[in-house]
């Protein structure tokens, strides 16, 4: 049995819980502390990406159009639209984000933490090959 702390993958001050990892679905609930870095702008060759706010407001931005997300509240961004996320308000934010198909796995969010979480500025160039290696595309 999995203890309930290894379903959590940390990025900076960002936590992401998997809650399902299949070949058709990553799903994870996703928690954006007050004013955290989040993800650059960037989108998915093959995956689309849903959001359905569980607490606080997150803002999610496609193509240039932002949207408050709040709890009830969904968010469809289909593959190859560019999207990034903010928390700019005092509490702090969480969504349920599930990705289709589960392209964009578990294993993506672990290596992009080994190098967020180092000591230091992030070198882009690793970021940047990470992410392209797993379908995703920096904007910008």
């Amino acid at each position: 049995m999995q203890a309930a702390g290894d379903n959590i993958v940390r990025i900076g001050e960002l936590e992401l819980r998997f809650v399902a990892g299949a070949p058709g679905v990553t799903a994870f609930e996703f928690t954006v502390p007050s004013r955290a870095r989040v993800p650059a702008p960037h989108f998915h060759r093959d995956a689309d990406e849903l959001l359905y706010g569980l607490d606080g407001v997150l803002t999610v931005t496609v193509d240039g159009t932002s949207t408050e997300l709040g709890a009830g509240q969904a968010v469809f961004i289909p593959r190859g639209r560019v999207h990034h996320h903010t928390n700019p308000r005092d509490a702090t934010a969480r969504a349920l984000v599930v990705i289709t198909p589960g392209t964009i796995t578990r294993h993506y969010f672990e290596e992009l933490a080994a190098v967020i979480n180092q000591p230091g500025r992030p070198d882009p160039a690793r970021v940047g090959e990470i992410m392209l290696r797993h379908g995703l595309v920096a904007a910008g």
